[in-house]
């Protein structure tokens, strides 16, 4: 039977793996890593410690914070991607940074993305598509999450599918680019996030937006590439 102290922050790792339905994708990402490593701290913690709850709690701390970020990693790869987007993206608007746990993030505003109401990719929005295809070609064990946004005009009944739209096109853009289609996973999320004030139209501009992240699992990372077959050895 499992002991009382060590129950209580696997009950807590469970609660932050799931997330809250109110968290931003960054948030929910940490979260899911800190509960895993809070879990597993606090199983060590209570191993090492006979049970006692000054070594639980210790465990679950220590590992929430490491489990953080050790659900992803930031390889030279990813840094080279990045890289490679700013260079890409520069004077464009697109803004292009590294999350807390350690996820690439391109925040593209729908002036150069998508018209109001609409889910068609811009043209001006393709060519940056198009380097970011290339980038991900480069790094095979990344995945990537998009996301769509919308300000608060108009109804959820509109906002809602327009965002998971925009989040689908900008998906099946990159799919047809060659990128695998189980690469990636989307959202919508309709005005729900917003980044900004929606009293005015500029402010509004800012929320209507599509976010990229780009992950590579530590997992994924570090499996064996796999190994092609040999040829066979034609005899005469």
């Amino acid at each position: 039977m499992m002991n009382k102290r060590i129950g209580i922050p696997l009950i807590a790792f469970t609660l932050a793996a799931t997330g809250c339905a109110n968290m931003t994708e960054t948030q929910r990402g940490t979260a899911t890593g800190a509960g895993i490593g809070a879990g597993v701290g606090a199983i060590l913690g209570g191993v090492t410690g006979n049970g006692k709850g000054s070594r639980v709690a210790t465990g679950a701390v220590l590992g929430g914070a490491a489990g953080a970020i050790a659900g992803n990693i930031w390889s030279s790869r990813m840094e080279r991607q990045k890289q490679q987007m700013e260079q890409a993206t520069q004077g464009t608007g697109v803004q292009v940074s590294q999350t807390q746990d350690n996820r690439l993030k391109l925040e593209i505003p729908t002036d150069i993305s998508f018209d109001t109401n609409r889910a068609d990719i811009k043209s001006n929005f393709r060519p940056i598509l198009d380097r970011f295809a290339t980038t991900l070609a480069e790094n095979p064990n990344t995945r990537v999450t998009i996301v769509g946004h919308t300000d608060s005009t108009g109804s959820d009944a509109i906002n809602d599918p327009l965002s998971v739209n925009r989040a689908a096109r900008t998906r099946d853009y990159l799919v047809n680019r060659g990128v695998a289609s189980s690469r990636f996973m989307i959202d919508g999320r309709g005005s729900h996030e917003p980044i900004a004030s929606n009293a005015t139209e500029a402010t509004r501009a800012r929320n209507r937006r599509v976010e990229i992240y780009v992950a590579e699992p530590q997992a994924a990372a570090q499996a064996p590439a796999p190994v092609a077959p040999s040829t066979p050895v034609q005899r005469y």
